[in-house]
């Protein structure tokens, strides 16, 4: 095949399968004329580099990989694969924290901006636009998103205490309420539910982080006598939710009783 003939089958433009050919991944016969030409395994070798780019592989890991897949043994290509594969996935569960910290400290921010008052003198920095008085990662109306082997600050654990005296009273009502309730109970279907002192402790996969983070940062607005941990370790993410004993129903009620 020519390369505008094997563009035309796997859906690779020529310009890719040229530079493909220089980064030593997909190599070419020449024709005495100088034209490229290749065999039809050309087509199955371009397929296995799309998957192993699909996977987020750069393409000198792929190169190694087809090192490996050239050999024809598929047990050898899976051994190989798995672990790039697992180092994958923990550079996206590590990301994944990152972003549920992230997009609370910034529904803090907005709450924080929200009670502001609306002042008509110049901004300066005793407007306090930029200063939530509470960082997200540190105390109540945050969500704790670390890693299995992420420490706590002094002053972190410090600051989650203050859910203890927070008023057991949540602001929303009717609909608001309602639909708050009905988003809790689909993030947290079929979770594995474990008794712990003052609370619950739910065992979800990971995936579900980003919306439990989002759902845990909106209800500490409305609710904030709640103190959420969220705990990721490989496939599963631990959320655990803790309410002073004035609030041991509406915890039971929203997120269920342990098994």
């Amino acid at each position: 095949m020519r390369i505008s003939q094997l563009a035309e089958r796997s859906g690779v433009p020529a310009t890719t399968l040229r530079f493909y050919e220089g980064a030593g991944l997909l190599p070419a016969d020449r024709t005495p004329a100088g034209y490229r030409v290749y065999g039809e395994d050309a087509v199955e070798r371009l397929a296995f580099i799309g998957a192993a780019k699909h996977l987020g592989l750069p393409l000198e890991e792929i190169g190694e990989l087809l090192g490996v897949w050239e050999a024809g043994a598929c047990r050898d290509v899976k051994a190989d694969l798995r672990p790039r594969i697992a180092a994958r996935l923990a550079g996206a569960e590590s990301r994944v924290a990152e972003l549920a910290a992230f997009t609370a400290s910034l529904r803090t921010a907005l709450h924080h901006l929200d009670a502001l008052p609306d002042r008509a003198s110049p901004c300066d920095s005793g407007c306090g636009l930029l200063a939530p008085p509470s960082p997200p990662m540190a105390g109540t109306g945050a969500v704790d998103a670390v890693l299995a082997s992420s420490p706590h600050s002094a002053r972190a654990e410090a600051e989650a205490e203050r859910w203890r005296t927070a008023p057991v009273a949540c602001s929303l009502r009717g609909e608001g309420l309602g639909e708050r309730t009905g988003r809790w109970r689909e993030a947290v279907a079929g979770a594995v539910r474990t008794a712990m002192p003052e609370g619950l402790r739910l065992t979800l996969p990971v995936e579900r982080t980003g919306r439990i983070a989002e759902l845990a940062a909106a209800e500490q607005q409305c609710c904030p006598f709640f103190d959420f941990r969220l705990h990721l370790d490989g496939p599963h993410l631990y959320l655990e939710v803790r309410a002073p004993a004035e609030g041991a129903g509406l915890l039971g009620e929203l997120f269920g009783l342990a098994a």
